[in-house]
């Protein structure tokens, strides 16, 4: 483990993260080591970085920037010409934006995790779904994760 940590260390900007990621992917990857284009978890089936974003949500509740950008979607929300009166209808279209901006940004952080872990050699990443060979990015891809044969056995194994 603790070469684990030294090879992460020495890609990683955001080690701690990285070991994260690695570690949730190690838990819910199947028998070959590998997670994905989707995942099956009690909010029903989504994308891989999704429900990573999802199970890490929680690191950043009380995070001084997640506490700013929460006051700032309500006030640009509450300064909308359509923004509802009922105040349960506000909250729930304020809780609405305030997800979608933070799977948009978790979804970035994942992937730059998973970066690292690929650079470091601990994991392989492609791509499934619509037009798998498309040189762009988009295209209704998801991506899947399979981990490097030694980094499964040691940590699959827990």
């Amino acid at each position: 483990m603790s070469d684990l940590v030294e090879r992460v260390s020495l890609v990683s900007k955001r080690p701690r993260y990285a070991l994260l990621v690695l570690n949730l992917i190690a838990k819910a990857a199947q028998r070959d080591g590998s997670l994905g284009p989707y995942v099956s978890s009690k909010d029903g089936t989504m994308p891989v970085r999704d429900w990573l974003c999802s199970a890490l949500a929680p690191l950043a509740q009380r995070d001084c920037r997640r506490i700013a950008m929460v006051e700032a979607v309500r006030v640009e929300l509450a300064s909308a010409s359509d923004f509802p009166a009922d105040p349960s209808e506000a909250e729930a279209r304020v809780n609405a934006e305030i997800r979608s901006r933070i799977l948009r940004s978790g979804r970035t952080n994942i992937s730059r995790a998973v970066s690292d872990l690929v650079r470091a050699g601990l994991l392989h990443r492609y791509y499934k779904g619509y037009r798998v060979d498309h040189p762009n990015r988009g295209a209704g891809r998801e991506a899947v994760y399979t981990l490097a044969p030694a980094i499964a056995a040691a940590l699959m194994r827990n």
